[in-house]
């Protein structure tokens, strides 16, 4: 029973509006389900992912509208990373993220390969990181409809970051009881620091990858727009899911236990630094409910909301995802 890698990331946006703007018309991913926090059915929960929304490329968003900005710290997930296919690409995107105004650094060199970090309209950490030279679980295939050509655009999620005031119940938790392997290290972005630990799983290869930082100058993070709320790792099918939710009821930690999200189905835990982790099926997928070619162009509700649809919609406030004519 191994996990597969990354299957998806949920981060905060104050605006859905703003933030569909930016993830498909500057990023050019492309927007595969406009529906709602199924905890909370009054704000949008955008997905955004490769051209079919496959696991391990798939971006989320929860609408948190009057939600303030996110103070960084420890006990967080503080990077997540894009995919994309070659150095070449990241002389791209230097250019692209500089004309549409976007915060970057320069290229760099993060656990081996090139990578350019930016920062979205609202402050979330990210890093472009090539994969010229990785191996391992596959990328999955950019929309031929985006606004970046198909041979620069991101293929999925890369390795995600996680910052702790004391790594060794994370690392504890990755090893002995989920199962990564402990692949290397590489030094600080912050002088001073101890160097940034590399785990993966599955396959190995940078969508598999989970990067334990440690912080001894930071007070703990206040999430908030910018920060992301949670990483979810790749599990087979319904089986494999319980066996998980036994195995991580015989280490007594809190769980949510069996969740049906309908997309996929899901498992809800924290580690003990407290950093939400959910596990997630690779089906049913985001076809279930719309046609392919039209994924995320219309509400869509799972069956157990449908009949609050008039509910539902009248508290939204209209975001148009209609392809322009």
């Amino acid at each position: 029973m191994e996990l597969k890698g990354i299957h998806h990331v949920s981060a905060i946006t104050a605006n859905a509006s703003q933030n569909y703007e930016f993830y498909t018309k500057v990023l050019g991913l492309r927007l595969i389900k406009k529906t709602v926090n199924q905890d909370d059915t009054g704000v949008y929960h955008l997905f955004y992912g490769d051209e079919e929304g496959n696991p391990g490329t798939e971006l989320t968003f929860f609408e948190i509208p009057m939600a303030g900005q996110n103070r960084e710290g420890v006990s967080s997930i503080s990077a997540l990373s894009l995919r994309v296919p070659s150095d070449q690409a990241l002389s791209y995107w230097k250019e692209r993220l500089a004309k549409h105004g976007v915060d970057q650094d320069e290229v760099t060199q993060i656990a081996g390969r090139a990578a350019l970090p930016f920062r979205d309209r609202e402050g979330g950490r990210f890093i472009l990181v090539s994969d010229e030279n990785n191996t391992g679980v596959a990328g999955g295939r950019p929309w031929p409809k985006s606004p970046v050509p198909q041979e620069f655009g991101i293929v999925g999620l890369g390795p995600v970051r996680l910052t702790v005031q004391d790594p060794k119940p994370t690392t504890a938790v990755l090893e002995e009881l989920l199962g990564f392997r402990r692949k290397g290290q590489y030094p600080s972005l912050v002088s001073g620091q101890p160097d940034i630990l590399v785990f993966e799983t599955g396959e190995g290869g940078s969508g598999t990858e989970v990067h334990v930082e440690e912080r001894n100058d930071l007070s703990r993070e206040r999430l908030g727009r910018g920060g992301v709320h949670h990483v979810a790792f790749r599990v087979d099918n319904d089986e494999e899911l319980h066996a998980w939710i036994s195995k991580i009821g015989e280490v007594q930690f809190p769980n949510s236990g069996y969740v049906d999200r309908f997309y996929f189905h899901s498992l809800y835990f924290r580690e003990p630094n407290g950093i939400l982790f959910e596990f997630a099926t690779d089906g049913p997928g985001f076809a279930t409910d719309e046609e392919m070619e039209h994924l995320g162009e219309s509400l869509a509700l799972p069956p157990f909301l449908e009949s609050r649809r008039a509910e539902i919609e009248a508290k939204l406030k209209p975001l148009n995802t209609k392809p322009e004519v």
